[in-house]
């Protein structure tokens, strides 16, 4: 079990410590003499563990890849809390108290000098330890259990941690202050910046005045941004998922079409060879990735499928021994350069995988006649035109926006009035925004309909913000396939425009995924959890001695495939339609900032991927500047289970003359901020 252990860790370019730790990993000791081994004991096989470890991994964002033996204690708590949480998920309407629970309740009760007698509806009152209970059944207030003759039935326990019973109009109205989330302690507090050096020229926001007049006289009107939708998306109402298996193949060869030629336009090379034609010389062919056999992709269960013009749809086995690098996933387009001599097996001696588009700035300044350009379709321009001269700042925030114990939207109230205070001049707001996996929403515990939630927690709040912020605030909003008043397909259409009262367009409803231009910048927008997805189906090798930033690689994966989504096949759980909007999911152009909220950690990278589709090019000519960049931003969630999450707030700082770089990396101040 060791060396298959050790055997996994490796392949997943993980480095085991010594001999303990892997013996650890595989015996776990629980108290004094009594072992165990912990795949027996989590019910995971090698390559679930290694699956897990990763994931705790990057939580914990630690680095280096290695398995240290002082990281496997917390490594089996997280196991235990994962195993608890996946018991949980499958009871309905039951509520199994923890210590965390009882740590919350005593910590209540030392900061208010004593235990109350009931701290939540439906939970034990605190029993002193010397006092012996008389009647067993005198356990809850008011319940059945205290009077034995009273035959109404019991309240049944909420789901959702640290709650008891409640009824339909306390999840929308709890007591202010009487709720986890009111109770924080970490309100508004900096997590992480990238470049802390640069400051705001001049501060939007609002200090303690003396005076209401003086509050009137120091707030400025917030300079209109100019917002523009890019790309194609499919129409509200649409019929989805009666997708044939005809449009998936469309799909996917139109990717390897358009990549196959990019890249003979690039390196000037033909690639109409059959992938498994016998061949004693090196061929160059194109395709995508697959996986042998179910489950995970591996080194040695991976397939590459020709496109149906040139090699039928036809797949070879792809050996990997000779590739001393490589980042690969089921869905991938590449190049492949190696030898095929049995026509069953492609020996590959080098990979060609990335192909990214220039930015909108770059495209819009080529010689280039109009018919060889990216077609980028553009809504009507607003008629307010916006100053490239002015900093520029962003809020942006991503669903759950309501806490796992009620339906308040207290985060969500709390971000409103933050944006309130700070003034941005545009306000993103990234689904779910009525989230289907919401404790009170599965178990329907909820005396509305989902578009009634979302009306009088989010539309009618977003149009007061509007509204007193005035007309140079904007909102943009993003749905998710989570929401359950929405349509549940990926890619999404945006929310209908007809149920929000916009009369100076300050709302801009964005498709998912989606790119808008706001003033000389572009953004893309995409709430599925790309990240996380790929993260689980990755498989990666690096040069001995040569580290490279998990997040940076999955996130530059988008850039090089010109897709917001290249997993195919889909994760479990995304309604992935490709008949609804062909190119709906490409990316027109490389976005200067991309948004890709995910349940990892938050994080602020900087994305580099080669022009050429070969870092092997640059690390030989050393032409550094033939490469793109973007800045990627995981915001987190604002909400996360009975607390509260994280947000970013954006700040672009103008333009300066006679500076050495202007370029979007060094102009941008990111934050990442606890609501």
């Amino acid at each position: 079990m060791e060396e298959q252990l050790c055997q996994e860790f490796a392949t997943n370019n993980f480095v085991v410590e010594n001999d303990e730790a892997a013996q650890q990993c595989d015996l776990l000791w629980f108290g004094r003499g009594a072992g165990a081994s912990m795949c027996v004991t989590f019910g995971l096989k090698p390559d679930e563990l290694v699956s897990s470890w990763e994931l705790f991994y990057l939580n914990r964002q630690m680095d280096g890849g290695r398995v240290l033996n002082s990281h496997l204690a917390s490594f089996r708590q997280f196991l235990e809390r994962e195993r608890r949480e996946s018991f949980r998920k499958k009871q309905t309407g039951l509520h199994f108290y923890t210590e965390d629970d009882i740590d919350m309740l005593l910590d209540d009760g030392k900061q208010n000098g004593e235990l109350e007698e009931n701290p939540l509806p439906g939970t034990p009152r605190a029993v002193s330890a010397n006092k012996q209970i008389s009647n067993p059944n005198i356990l809850f207030e008011g319940s059945v259990y205290e009077d034995p003759d009273n035959l109404t039935p019991p309240p049944v326990a909420s789901k959702t941690r640290g709650v008891g019973t409640n009824t339909p109009g306390d999840i929308f109205t709890p007591k202010f202050g009487d709720t986890p989330f009111g109770r924080r302690s970490n309100k508004c507090t900096v997590q992480s910046v990238f470049n802390e050096h640069l400051v705001e020229e001049t501060s939007d926001s609002v200090s303690p005045p003396a005076s209401e007049e003086e509050v009137v006289r120091r707030i400025r009107p917030i300079q209109r941004c100019q917002v523009d939708v890019i790309g194609t998306w499919p129409k509200s109402g649409c019929r989805y998922m009666f997708v044939r298996t005809e449009n998936r193949v469309n799909a996917i060869e139109r990717r390897m079409q358009k990549f196959a030629t990019s890249i003979s336009e690039k390196l000037q090379c033909n690639l109409a060879t059959h992938v498994a034609v016998a061949s004693q010389e090196k061929v160059t062919v194109v395709g995508r990735l697959c996986c042998e056999g179910e489950g995970r992709l591996n080194e040695k269960s991976v397939l590459l499928e020709g496109s149906i013009e040139h090699s039928n749809g036809m797949r070879v086995r792809l050996d990997l021994r000779n590739v001393s690098q490589f980042s690969l996933f089921p869905g991938q387009v590449m190049v492949v350069e190696g030898q095929n001599p049995s026509g069953y097996c492609l020996v590959a001696s080098r990979i060609l995988d990335a192909s990214p588009l220039p930015s909108l700035t770059k495209l819009s300044q080529e010689e280039d006649p109009p018919a060889k350009r990216q077609a980028i379709h553009l809504l009507p321009q607003d008629p307010v035109q916006s100053e490239t001269s002015h900093q520029l700042c962003i809020l942006t925030a991503a669903g759950p926006f309501t806490t796992s114990d009620n339906l308040a939207y207290e985060p969500f109230v709390e971000l409103l009035a933050y944006a309130r205070k700070k003034r941005p001049n545009l306000l993103v707001l990234m689904g779910p925004f009525v989230d289907r996996d919401h404790p009170h929403i599965k178990q329907g515990n909820v005396d509305k309909t989902f578009a009634n939630i979302f009306e009088e927690q989010v539309r009618t709040r977003v149009e007061e913000y509007c509204e007193e912020m005035g007309e140079g605030a904007r909102v943009l909003l993003v749905p998710s396939y989570r929401d359950a008043h929405h349509d549940c397909i990926f890619p999404q259409p945006p929310f209908d425009a007809n149920g929000f009262e916009d009369p100076d367009r300050q709302i801009t409803l964005l498709a998912n995924p989606g790119l808008i231009k706001c003033n000389e910048i572009t953004m893309g927008c995409c709430t599925a959890d790309v990240l996380r997805h790929l993260s689980s189906e990755e498989v990666s090798r690096a040069p001995p001695g040569v580290s490279s930033d998990r997040m940076t690689r999955l996130a530059s994966h988008l850039l090089a495939q010109r897709s917001f989504y290249p997993l195919f096949p889909a994760a479990q759980g995304v309604s992935l339609d490709l008949s609804l909007a062909p190119g709906s999911l490409d990316l027109p152009c490389t976005p200067d900032l991309l948004l890709l909220p995910s349940n990892l950690a938050p994080f602020v990278k900087v994305l580099s991927v080669p022009l050429t589709s070969s870092l092997e090019h640059i690390e030989e000519t050393g032409n550094v500047a033939a490469t793109v960049k973007s800045i990627c931003v995981n915001p987190g969630h604002l909400a996360k289970g009975i607390t509260g999450g994280t947000f970013a707030e954006i700040l672009i700082v103008p333009y300066i003359e006679n500076a050495q770089s202007q370029i979007l990396e060094s102009r941008a101040k990111v934050t990442i901020m606890r609501i």
